[in-house]
């Protein structure tokens, strides 16, 4: 996997963590990384990041609504 660096200014060191959940947490949301992708980018334990997510108005089921109608509609 490729990493990339990035320089956000912030006030403080806890706004700096609060940054890389947030950013975590929406990489997430968008499938871009995996839930235990998403944990380990911010050194946490994925059950961890799990209980955080809501924090961030993310859902831990991250199953698309026209997904869901495809599977009523083919049940």
């Amino acid at each position: 996997m490729k990493t990339v660096d990035l320089k956000i200014p912030v006030a403080s060191e806890s706004d700096q963590s609060d940054v890389i959940k947030f950013l975590a947490a929406k990489l997430y949301e968008s499938g871009r990384l995996t839930l235990s992708q998403a944990a380990n980018m911010i050194g946490m334990r994925t059950a961890e990041f799990a209980e955080i997510l809501s924090i961030y108005g993310v859902s831990l089921f991250n199953y698309p609504a026209s997904d869901i109608k495809k599977d009523i509609s083919n049940a």
